[in-house]
């Protein structure tokens, strides 16, 4: 009988995606074993080499995945013909809630860069450049509309991600603070970060925060 679309090759391929982002953010890459992830998954070590030729093929899927997946939800997510702080706003509440949401693999995504072949990082880099581009160019943006003052675009940018990213080492749901009340604090810090103001209006897409979650 022919496969079809969901059949259970596709189950276990995306299981083993899912164990694998778990047991290298715990493990490390390096001490990570194939065999170790077929017990996981519940299938013969062999089994996995039809997905993944090798380990490495393994670890470029899942961080292209993951780059692809943040660079989507910011095109999902980006203001149209919205002025800079409203923008800036938006990519500090996209980020933070991806990134939540995918603890694990962003903690596989900046840990295991080393692991990567040079072909593979820079088709990984090429990427994160991109993504970063796009908070230089609001930040640009913002400066010459004068309502950010910023000294260097490309320091402010790199600070504001490693900030926005560092949430994953602390937040736990269901503790102090909510992801909405987490995203504000951070929405704050970063707009006396690049000394700006919020009004009422530009702080509408923390109201989407609640449900940003179901990243």
């Amino acid at each position: 009988m022919a496969r079809t679309t969901g059949s259970d090759g596709e189950k276990t391929e995306a299981a083993v995606r899912e164990a694998a982002v778990s047991l290298i953010a715990r493990l490390g890459y390096e001490a990570m074993s194939m065999r170790q992830l077929a017990a996981e998954v519940g299938v013969q070590a062999a089994a996995l080499y039809r997905y993944f030729p090798t380990k490495e093929d393994l670890l470029f899927t899942l961080m292209r995945e993951h780059m692809e997946g943040l660079l989507a939800a910011w095109s999902a997510a980006r203001p149209v013909a919205a002025d800079p702080v409203s923008r800036l706003a938006a990519y500090v509440e996209n980020h933070i809630a991806f990134h939540i949401e995918r603890r694990h693999a962003t903690h596989v995504s900046n840990m295991e860069l080393r692991s990567l072949s040079h072909e593979r990082l820079t088709q990984v880099l090429k990427m994160r450049t991109a993504y970063e581009k796009e908070l230089r160019t609001i930040l640009r943006d913002g400066a010459e509309a004068g309502v950010f003052s910023i000294d260097d675009t490309g320091l402010t940018a790199m600070a504001l991600i490693q900030m926005m990213t560092g949430v994953i080492v602390w937040f736990r749901p269901g503790e102090r603070l909510s992801l909405a009340e987490v995203t504000a604090s951070y929405l704050a810090m970063t707009m006396r970060l690049v000394g700006a103001t919020i009004s009422h209006g530009t702080a509408r897409p923390l109201g989407r925060a609640r449900d940003a979650v179901a990243l």
